[in-house]
């Protein structure tokens, strides 16, 4: 009789990660069959070309669980938990043009198989789940309180249907200016007929210019929108939301993240990139300029201004700040004078200026946090709350960090800005969406300043402070190595809380082209194994 040899195992150590022999060779089998999947159906993959989309067009119960503000200790707990389990699941962001018009006007999913292809390929390279951005400007179109989620009921179909989850943003912006065009989403019609008559719905900068990509924070509480308040306006978009969409929270959608202004981010649209008026790596402008927001300065900011004995503090923003384009060198408030940042006027100034920006984000997470809380109940079952922050990194090794200050976080090298931010977040149960992951100090220009890594470690620090779960995603495609490296690296810090997931910005051509394809493959792969 044969004696049977006992096949021994083998380890090999490579770049910290242990695999046997044999797990190897079963990786490889699943990376060869996702290659043949792709291959097979290369035809249908290369599906994302430029569109255009601005024109007019046109339930269930179950009980889960959200974090939020009542669940302050048990989100302490899940945090804890979560940092034993090192799996961080990745999403990967729709492409930014995934809806069309037909022939008659009417609205569609493009290019249906190349993206059923594309999902199922997405899926046995091992992603978790699928973001997908929700418009205002797709969903109520047309007029207030028409809401039509028809499209949206089969994309969530579509990846249900792959074995995917959905990562959900409600979007209350517009990225025609950031899109060019290629398949950007406006504010909703009748936003911008009212916008027409009256851009002080907008924000303005100093020149008056306006921007609509996001309603100005003014108009939170005034009643200018057929009869609502912008914050009326979001709140009912989510109700409607949630009870369309019920069956589907806490099982199929695991995250929603809720827009706070310019690309869905808590910021002010200090650098508008997409019209001409700011180019990277100016300082950008205050945007404080529109009526309803200059009211509130006048009511809040002019009566603590004559508290303080200083009532001209209540007249206008620093006539020293420079404009878009300027560098700080040179800008008197950002320096070190006696009219700069760290006068008691800018002090005063700043302090407002980013406060506004937090009673914003501390309005609509509340509602947003009292709309989900019902689906506490079930233990078993969580959704999370998540809201999104901007990266901005130049000048940050600056005393002033004036890019950071004209955003509307009050981030200085003597001041933390973002603890406040984070604390709102905190009290609502929500996650921070953080944001460059894959970005090193060295790869940026040494004349600007920057620091990305500064940046984000100061966040962590701060989330890890305040018990606040961290989701994590890509500022700039990252497809080589090295980039995606050092997105593990960030998402495993060791002096830091733990990256719950990770959203890949965005489905494109270049992610299913094969020298790139057999980077992701792996990065997935050893970012969804406990290590």
């Amino acid at each position: 009789m044969r004696r049977r040899r006992k096949r021994k195992k083998m380890a090999c150590k490579c770049g910290g990660y242990y695999y046997t022999l044999n797990a190897k060779a079963s990786f490889d089998r699943d990376l060869a069959k996702t290659r043949k999947f792709l291959l097979r159906n290369v035809s249908v993959i290369r599906m994302f070309t430029s569109g255009f989309f601005r024109s007019k067009w046109r339930s269930i119960a179950g009980k889960r669980r959200i974090l939020s503000m009542d669940a302050r200790e048990k989100s302490r707990s899940t945090i804890l938990e979560s940092s034993k389990d090192k799996r961080v699941p990745i999403f990967v962001m729709m492409p930014v043009d995934i809806f069309t018009l037909d022939a008659s006007g009417c609205p569609r999913i493009r290019k249906l198989k190349a993206l059923t292809v594309s999902l199922k390929a997405l899926k046995l390279a091992g992603v978790h789940g699928i973001g997908v951005e929700v418009w205002w400007g797709i969903v109520e179109r047309c007029s207030p309180f028409d809401y039509d989620w028809s499209l949206y009921e089969e994309l969530f179909k579509l990846i249900s249907d792959s074995g995917l989850k959905l990562h959900v943003a409600l979007s209350f912006h517009s990225n025609i200016h950031s899109t060019h065009g290629k398949g950007g989403v406006s504010l909703p019609l009748w936003i911008l007929e009212i916008g027409d008559v009256n851009k002080d719905i907008y924000y303005r900068d100093q020149q008056g210019f306006s921007n609509n990509d996001y309603l100005t924070l003014g108009v939170d509480h005034v009643p200018l929108l057929s009869g609502r308040t912008a914050l009326q306006c979001y709140e009912d978009f989510m109700l409607s939301f949630v009870n369309k969409f019920e069956s589907f929270i806490g099982t199929v959608i695991e995250e929603i993240s809720i827009g706070l202004g310019p690309s869905g981010e808590l910021r002010y649209p200090a650098h508008p990139f997409g019209d001409g008026r700011w180019k990277f790596p100016g300082i950008g402008e205050f945007q404080c300029y529109d009526k309803y927001i200059f009211a509130c300065r006048m009511e809040d900011l002019k009566m603590a201004a004559c508290r303080e004995g200083k009532p001209q503090w209540g007249d206008k923003g620093p006539q020293n700040a420079g404009c878009y384009n300027s560098l700080p060198s040179g800008v008197p408030f950002f320096e070190e004078g006696k009219e700069s940042f760290l006068s008691d006027y800018g002090r005063f100034f700043l302090e407002w200026y980013s406060g506004r920006l937090i009673c914003h984000a501390d309005a609509i997470l509340a509602k947003a946090a009292k709309i989900l809380k019902k689906y506490q109940e079930n233990e078993q079952t969580s959704v999370l709350l998540v809201a999104k922050i901007g990266g901005i990194y130049w000048w940050y090794q600056t005393l002033s960090h004036p890019a950071e200050l004209t955003a509307g976080y009050y981030n200085t090298a003597l001041r933390d800005g973002y603890d406040p931010v984070v604390s709102v977040l905190s009290r609502h149960g929500a996650a921070l969406h953080i944001p460059c992951l894959e970005m090193m100090d060295s790869e940026t220009p040494p004349t600007y300043l920057c620091s990305p890594e500064g940046l984000l470690k100061q966040m962590q620090s701060v989330s890890k402070k305040r018990i606040v779960n961290l989701i994590g995603r890509n500022t700039t495609e990252r497809l080589d190595k090295t980039g995606l490296w050092k997105i593990r690296s960030n998402c495993y810090n060791p002096q830091a809380e733990d990256v719950r997931s990770f959203t890949y910005f965005r489905m494109n051509d270049s992610i299913f082209r094969v020298e790139n394809w057999n980077n992701f493959v792996p990065f997935v792969r050893m970012m969804s194994t406990d290590l």
